[in-house]
């Protein structure tokens, strides 16, 4: 009886033991180039070499390095015969990771044919390799505080992936999170991101210092096979590309087409999560006014203080509207009360606090109409010198523009530069054109500009 036992048991383990062998030796005539732009191929090679330790990926939108990345990550973890390196994903707000990186992991394994390999979960968020146990894990970097004790299950963090890299504070922010993920052993770094439009921002500065141990490959999507992209995205790139070239060199070639001269160089370009703008407390609105060949203009944002960081939520920019029609905007964006509605304990009428609205001090009549029309509007402060003292104290601030959820912010705070003389050389003055959503965000926070506490 003790000897079928043991029998039985050498049998089990000799199963195995094939099974382990029969799924190593599929995994490894899996070719993963099959399913990444040729442009990806010698970089693919150089991974296998072990010849760089960080890959930086800038690219513009349908260039196709996320889906590179995540084969890689995803082939790297089968091939590996220690089974001892795992992965682990970033992104700089937790909750975008399930419809971008997650969904891009998961993609990878069922392009791979792999699906019956692995193991996915939303909570906790990974992907488990069941023939070794390697983990792809999904971490936000909203509280940095909670990576310092992250680990894999088993061996260390083979693979590191920072997705929307330019996303992040900083150089040293990255470099406090390396010293959380790369202990144990020597990893495979991937900074992919669409390149901001400054070329002054940290992201793009940082990927051009010299680095032996850096490799970067910038891609578009003219590089990737067009039926990929599929014909709407090919079209609506030509359509942007006649419209407007600035902005089709830097979304979709992802060129950083600020030449040197923008006047905002602290313009961070990404995706605001709306979790991002419940955790601000502050909301600041404020109208530049026009009519025919200029748009009135409503500029909503945020302000956080502690780190002087401006986060832009909403925007009107219309021609045309009266300044009835223009209160009924600001009423129908929600603009006319702030906070939760109060009740109160003497009459108990049920009231909000009114949304203090600042504007352009040079319409005095436009401002009584729209106080006529139920708004707490007021004009700004004019006295000498300050508009460019309110352009310098903006400056000074970090400018968080989503270009979906505000695209005339977006458009008129990365284009606004400085003229020129005729040999080309940059003049200190600012230019008065195309600049309605400028003028509106800094008449929205005049009473901060114009606060000795505040520092300019």
């Amino acid at each position: 009886m003790e000897l079928d036992r043991l029998e039985k048991r050498i049998r089990a383990l000799q199963a195995r033991k094939a099974a382990r062998a029969a799924t190593f030796k599929r995994v490894q005539g899996i070719d993963p180039t099959e399913h990444e732009a040729a442009v990806y191929h010698a970089l693919h090679e150089d991974i296998a070499a072990d010849a760089h330790t960080y890959y930086n990926l800038p690219g513009g939108r349908g260039s196709c390095k996320s889906s590179f990345v995540s084969l890689e990550i995803v082939d790297g973890i089968q091939k590996d015969p220690t089974g001892t390196g795992s992965a682990v994903v970033f992104r700089r707000w937790g909750s975008t990771l399930r419809e971008s990186v997650f969904a891009q992991i998961q993609w990878a394994i069922d392009a791979l044919g792999v699906s019956d390999l692995w193991s996915c979960t939303v909570s906790p968020m990974r992907c488990t390799y069941i023939p070794t146990g390697a983990q792809i894990i999904f971490r936000g970097l909203d509280d940095n505080s909670k990576i310092k004790s992250i680990k894999p299950a088993k061996g260390f963090f083979r693979w590191v992936w920072f997705e929307e890299f330019s996303e992040l504070p900083g150089e040293n922010f990255v470099r406090s999170v390396m010293q959380s993920v790369g202990r144990g052993g020597k990893p495979v770094v991937f900074r992919s991101f669409n390149p901001p439009v400054s070329l002054n921002n940290w992201a793009n500065k940082f990927i051009q210092q010299p680095n032996e141990e850096a490799l970067t490959l910038h891609t578009d999507y003219t590089q990737v096979p067009p039926e990929w992209l599929g014909e709407v995205f090919l079209n609506e790139a030509q359509r942007i590309q006649s419209l407007n070239p600035k902005v089709y060199d830097h979304e979709y070639l992802g060129i950083p087409t600020g030449s040197g001269g923008e006047i905002f160089t602290t313009l961070e370009v990404r995706e605001i999560a709306d979790e991002e703008l419940e955790m601000q407390c502050y909301r600041y609105v404020g109208v530049d006014f026009g009519f025919a060949s200029d748009p009135a203009a409503v500029v909503v944002l945020y302000y956080d203080r502690s780190t002087e960081t401006i986060y832009f939520a909403d925007e009107i920019y219309k021609r045309g509207l009266s300044n009835e029609a223009l209160a009924a905007e600001i009423r129908a964006h929600g603009l006319d009360h702030v906070g939760e509605t109060r009740k109160n304990p003497i009459t108990g009428a049920e009231t909000a606090p009114e949304q203090v609205i600042y504007c352009d001090c040079a319409e005095p009549k436009s401002i009584m109409d729209l106080r006529t029309y139920g708004l707490q509007a007021r004009p700004c402060t004019k006295h000498p010198g300050c508009v460019n003292y309110r352009i310098k104290w903006l400056q000074k601030r970090t400018l968080v523009v989503d270009p979906r959820r505000t695209p005339n912010i977006y458009r008129e705070f990365s284009q606004y530069e400085y003229d020129t003389d005729k040999d080309g050389n940059f003049l200190p003055s600012v230019p008065d054109r195309d600049n309605h959503t400028c003028d509106a965000t800094a008449y929205s926070l005049d009473r901060l500009i114009f606060n000795k506490n505040e520092g300019a």
